[in-house]
């Protein structure tokens, strides 16, 4: 699978959800979404992070930078579709770990997949609000003993990152950083209706909902004046 340097940050050109899932789980990767603002924003330190996993078009930002790198056939993958889509596909066969969100949200989150997915196997799972370095030790040490195949960690950008890269050295498996993602499957956050989706215009319906988020929407213009002029 083809990626190309999107101002520094290593990102991969799927051309199916299929395609990415398996080139994770046959390289046992950590997934990381990239969007407009992680190219726009990046960092050396960002770079690296990113660079040393495995980034994949979350954004139609993303997307339309490795059209203009010459991909014509690279597809968007929101990261909050993409966890499903790896449920979906490998519930049957492999095992997951999950950590992140509020207490109350992660509870919900697993009840529902044991609703949707008759036989799915979580190994455990915590909320994500991991203080001290003993919690840390502690979380590694009961995901070695586990053993799951796929590691999913909703705690925003890097922070999930960071994690992930510190358990892997541990556990060798599939990882996924969510942000927010629990919220939106349990219906704590609300996403963007189909329609929006489908039409690349999710950040439009998000400042419609939150005009707070006008100064981070700002940003985008800047993203796409860039893309326009081939700065990426």
């Amino acid at each position: 699978m083809e990626a190309k340097s999107l101002n520094g940050v290593m990102t991969f050109a799927p051309t199916s959800r299929k395609e990415l899932m398996q080139y994770a789980f046959d390289n046992h990767k950590i997934m990381v979404a990239v969007n407009a603002e992680k190219i726009l924003h990046a960092t050396d330190e960002s770079r690296a992070l990113i660079n040393r996993n495995m980034g994949y078009p979350d954004g139609i930002g993303a997307v339309w930078a490795l059209q203009k790198k010459g991909i014509d056939k690279v597809v968007k993958i929101p990261g909050c579709e993409l966890w499903l889509d790896v449920v979906a596909n490998y519930y049957k066969t492999k095992s997951f770990y999950l950590v992140g969100g509020k207490q109350e949200v992660i509870d919900t989150t697993v009840e529902k997949l044991k609703a949707q997915f008759n036989g799915i196997t979580i190994c455990n799972y915590r909320n994500g609000y991991i203080k001290t370095e003993a919690e840390e030790l502690a979380l590694i040490e009961d995901i070695k003993k586990h053993n799951p195949d796929v590691v999913f960690v909703a705690m925003g950008s890097p922070k999930q990152e960071l994690l992930m890269e510190r358990i892997q050295k541990e556990h060798q498996a599939v990882y996924q950083g969510l942000g927010g993602s629990f919220d939106v499957f349990t219906g704590n956050v609300k996403r963007a209706p189909e329609w929006w989706v489908k039409n690349n215009m999710e950040w439009t319906y998000r400042l419609i909902s939150q005009p707070s988020r006008i100064k981070r929407q700002i940003h985008l213009v800047r993203f796409f004046v860039n893309l326009h002029l081939n700065r990426y």
